[in-house]
């Protein structure tokens, strides 16, 4: 029907806005599909495969960066640190989401736990702000392994709706001694094999179940996650460095506390 894919469209811009941002993407499209009584494909795998369409935007706009280090590899020694560095990241999340899938999907994906989530969060947020100084690192070329491998295990506390991956290894970064701008960074970087992989293995175990009304609905919410996301990625180094991150942390508290209200009364 029409309106889905209206609603896809209208699901796919709010991915693309808060992909990168630290208000958590997945916790927005399940409120969202929520309110709107969306019908997507089976096993919420809208909410994870959209974002794929944000980490094209990714790779487009850091085009020169990936080639140069995919290009490097094996002969130049910032390529092969940059690759180990992102790998390792990743790592604890593979680990982890191969695990817990089922209970993180069966469980954790509700309005209840986001709504509670982002309010936390919110709070976590203005208190690094408050209380962290702006660190010492920054590039994400001057990672150390060790480093890269606890951002990886702090974006594990992602896997609960609401939190954000984004949110949570920015906030991580800056807590370890990362620049805000680097923080952003290297969380835009680790966002590609990570949300790869998690949708990839989410088509997989619900490739019984995907129709082609389905598939058309996730191809609209791409390509529109993707435009939008276009635009986030060129801006928010940029904001970031201006406002720092406490205009989000008052943004998920106000919109957690108000989802509370409306399920509270529903």
């Amino acid at each position: 029907m029409l309106i889905d894919y209206l609603q896809a469209a209208f699901l796919g811009v709010v991915e693309g806005l808060t992909e990168f941002i630290p208000v958590s993407s997945t916790g927005h499209l399940i409120l969202l599909v929520d309110l709107l009584g969306f019908e997507g494909p089976p096993g919420k795998v809208f909410e994870i495969a959209i974002q794929l369409g944000a980490i094209l935007a990714i790779c487009i706009v850091y085009w020169s960066r990936l080639w140069s280090t995919l290009s490097g590899l094996g002969r130049d020694d910032r390529a092969n640190r940059f690759t180990v560095n992102v790998l390792l990241g990743f790592l604890p999340a593979l680990v982890i989401g191969f695990f817990a899938h089922g209970f993180i999907k069966g469980v954790l994906f509700n309005p209840w736990v986001v709504s509670i989530a982002l309010i936390v969060g919110g709070i976590v947020i203005l208190a690094i702000e408050r209380f962290v100084g702006e660190g010492e690192v920054e590039s994400v070329d001057d990672f150390k392994l060790r480093l890269s491998l606890k951002i990886g295990l702090l974006q594990c506390l992602a896997m609960i709706p609401g939190v954000s991956r984004s949110g949570a290894t920015i906030m991580g970064a800056r807590l370890l001694g990362v620049r805000p701008a680097a923080a952003a960074e290297f969380s835009f970087f680790l966002a590609v094999p990570t949300m790869a992989a998690a949708t990839a293995y989410d088509l997989f175990k619900n490739r019984d179940t995907l129709t082609l009304d389905g598939a058309g609905l996730i191809l609209t919410g791409f390509i529109v996650a993707f435009l939008c996301a276009l635009l986030v990625v060129r801006s928010v180094i940029a904001f970031i460095n201006r406002y720092g991150f406490v205009p989000f942390a008052w943004y998920r508290i106000v919109i957690g506390t108000v989802m509370l209200a409306v399920l509270t009364l529903r």
